[in-house]
């Protein structure tokens, strides 16, 4: 594994509202040599709201560029490297507010960064939880994903709905049929919180494309997690697939 640290940051006030979509709609977004890594037989995505904060890109921190939002749209891969499967997530959208980020990533590791305004807010409910929200602005429309979250906190069991959603230590973008960028991302494991109320509010349609409309209505789960610092390693490409196991256990 290469062992410099690319961008090191704080990922805070992490909301993820999942949804069930049919396998056929993610295929062509799927790395090369990786699978779909699917939840009781459930092929998920996220919607994913949270902070960035005191971003640090190969240890520096960019002026004007170390506190902002992100909103991304994501699902799950995993991928057998000869020796152990590892589980990964692949962006298919990434929103944040600042133009240099999709910049730096779409060209470095081949993400799908667009920049829009943004904002988010966090307020105090009733019943000891607290109000957030991520908002961006797209055809001249504010998008918004949020939720209510108790203020209590959790660690996150094994093997739970929880660990599969935020437990994915690898991002896998697609490159081509015969190429993949692997990357590690690191970090502790996350305190978790119940969510009510969850709001998702969007033009699906111009921001992922027809297809994502129908099936980005009814969230399956949501999940909140406090988040902690984080660190993703320099990408690597991924050439070949390996030999798997004859018997593979999900």
């Amino acid at each position: 594994m290469p062992k410099i640290k690319f961008l090191q940051a704080e990922w805070r006030d992490l909301l993820m509202v999942n949804y069930e979509v049919d396998p056929a709609l993610l295929k062509p977004y799927i790395p090369a040599f990786t699978e779909l890594d699917l939840w009781q037989g459930k092929a998920l995505v996220s919607m994913v709201g949270f902070m960035f904060m005191e971003t640090r890109v190969l240890g520096v921190k960019w002026p004007w560029h170390v506190n902002f939002e992100e909103v991304n749209l994501r699902f799950y891969v995993r991928y057998f490297d000869g020796q152990e499967w590892k589980r990964g997530a692949v962006f298919i959208s990434e929103i944040v507010p600042l133009p240099l980020i999709p910049l730096i990533a779409n060209n470095l590791y081949n993400e799908h960064y667009k920049a829009m305004p943004m904002r988010h807010a966090v307020q105090a409910a009733t019943n000891d939880c607290t109000e957030y929200s991520y908002d961006w602005k797209f055809n001249k429309r504010w998008n918004r994903l949020g939720a209510t979250v108790s203020n209590t906190f959790a660690p996150i069991e094994n093997d739970s709905a929880e660990a599969f959603i935020f437990e994915h230590y690898w991002g896998y973008n697609l490159v081509n049929e015969k190429s993949t960028i692997e990357y590690a991302v690191e970090h502790e494991s996350w305190q978790i919180a119940q969510v009510t109320d969850t709001v998702f509010d969007a033009d699906v349609a111009g921001l992922y494309g027809d297809g994502f409309k129908e099936y980005l209505k009814q969230p399956y789960s949501a999940f909140f997690a406090k988040g902690s610092e984080v660190a993703v390693r320099i990408a690597q490409r991924i050439k070949k697939a390996s030999q798997q196991p004859l018997v593979s256990s999900k």
